[in-house]
């Protein structure tokens, strides 16, 4: 049997984590029927299926999860020995992937990215912003960022951006002529904007004061997935919209948005980007660590 190439295991470890073609190849940089090529190659080399393929989903085979399960130590091995050259030379190069939401994205690129990019020219940040929380070790991130107090226990978290607070807020029209919000229980009685989580779930509100905890579902007949969005209805009259205050900010200093129930809104941990503590740390994700502890507010460094 002649050897696989590494470009050939590198295809099919790819396909096997993301459970898609389309999503490997975007990954690996590759055209789809280039990727599909590849591994079909492999497969046939080796002489054994690698993968199951319907037209609607793949997923490895036992065979394959056999070869997954061996081969993915190998190429973090790979990947730590080459990273290791690049600290010989003392400039960290290669990929660094982020998962990120797009608030925390924008936070980024407006300090950290641009020093970093210029401070490393050799390194390539594939910064990916979407709504849903994945499996950064799965996915094949060296990097997420998640709300501080949503960091899964077994990761290292690194504050940055500081506190956020998340406020009820909604117009001057809404409320006009409306019973007063004074506790959180009287949102029962209010038309709620509420917000869908990119798993679907309905987003609970959650108040505190005083060691005293509030938890809502909010009533109301309009559902949105973004913050901007929600302000936008807030401001329309809507309704009453939950969200952190930071997206809120030019309403409420132009008096279109009323911030209500002031002392159930404490601020919360903030952003914290996160990795895994238990496997090597690429020289690239230092680098952009280091910078972001520079930063104001970034400097807070725990284990979650």
């Amino acid at each position: 049997m002649t050897r696989p190439t590494l470009n050939e295991l590198e295809a099919f470890a790819a396909v096997a984590r993301h459970l898609s073609f389309q999503k490997a190849a975007d990954a690996l940089g590759l055209s789809r029927s280039a990727l599909s090529h590849t591994v079909i190659g492999l497969e046939r080399r080796l002489g054994v299926r690698l993968l199951n393929r319907t037209t609607r989903s793949v997923a490895p085979t036992d065979a394959g999860l056999r070869l997954l399960e061996r081969l993915t130590p190998i190429l973090r091995g790979l990947d730590a020995a080459l990273d290791g050259l690049a600290e010989a030379r003392g400039e960290p190069s290669g990929l660094l992937r982020i998962n990120a939401n797009k608030r925390a994205a924008q936070l980024l690129l407006g300090a950290v990215v641009p020093r970093f990019l210029a401070r490393h020219p050799r390194v390539e940040l594939d910064l990916v912003s979407e709504g849903r929380l994945v499996d950064i070790v799965a996915e094949n991130f060296d990097a997420g960022v998640r709300l501080y107090d949503a960091v899964p226990a077994d990761m290292i978290a690194v504050r940055f951006g500081g506190d956020v607070r998340f406020i009820a807020t909604a117009s001057t029209d809404y409320l006009q002529g409306r019973l007063p919000v004074t506790t959180p229980d009287d949102l029962t009685h209010h038309t709620c904007i509420r917000q869908r989580l990119p798993s679907g779930k309905r987003y609970r509100w959650e108040f505190s004061r005083l060691g005293e905890e509030f938890v809502l579902d909010p009533p109301g007949a309009l559902t949105l997935d973004d913050n901007d969005l929600l302000v936008q209805a807030a401001m329309a009259g809507l309704g009453i919209a939950y969200v952190p205050e930071s997206f809120a900010h030019a309403g409420l200093a132009s008096g279109r948005l009323v911030r209500l129930l002031p002392d159930w809104c404490p601020p919360s941990l903030g952003l914290a980007l996160y990795y895994p503590g238990n496997r090597y740390i690429p020289a690239t994700l230092r680098a952009f660590i280091d910078l972001l502890k520079d930063e104001p507010n970034g400097a807070d460094l725990a284990g979650k």
